[in-house]
């Protein structure tokens, strides 16, 4: 019963997949498809380059920040070696930071942070590059 039913199913179904095959297949161009798709791409990758810059424009950080323990500053020392600097309170903490310890260095009271320095190399590129951008006006 229920193989008979299929079957009378598909046969009134077979005038509408024939008219289906009589009307032409819109053309659809590979070269348009990839170019659509390139296009979107680089809009995904924009946005998350344009998301990245936001956040750190307005200071967002990936950890979560209390207003106890703040990171004053942080070096390498080597492969997976960090001394961190830790402000608590009025006091700055500097710690060693190993993968399997951290140790308290020194206790220090809470100071400065002094301004970043310039050095030559960064300031005779930047006249260099200023005189270049003057000179490429002037032509």
């Amino acid at each position: 019963m229920m193989r008979r039913a299929c079957v009378t199913w598909m046969l009134l179904a077979l005038p509408l997949l024939a008219r289906a095959a009589d009307t032409p297949a819109p053309a659809v161009s590979s070269a348009g498809s990839l170019l659509q798709v390139f296009i979107g791409l680089v809009a995904v990758l924009l946005l998350i380059v344009a998301t990245a810059w936001a956040a750190k424009r307005m200071g967002v950080s990936g950890g979560s920040s209390s207003g106890l323990l703040h990171v004053v500053s942080s070096t390498s020392v080597g492969a997976r070696e960090r001394i961190v600097v830790v402000e608590i309170g009025e006091s700055w903490l500097v710690v060693g930071v190993t993968p399997s310890s951290i140790n308290s260095l020194m206790t220090l009271p809470k100071g400065e942070l002094p301004s970043p320095r310039t050095t030559s190399l960064n300031t005779n590129f930047a006249a260099r590059l200023q005189h270049m951008i003057e000179k490429r006006r002037d032509k």
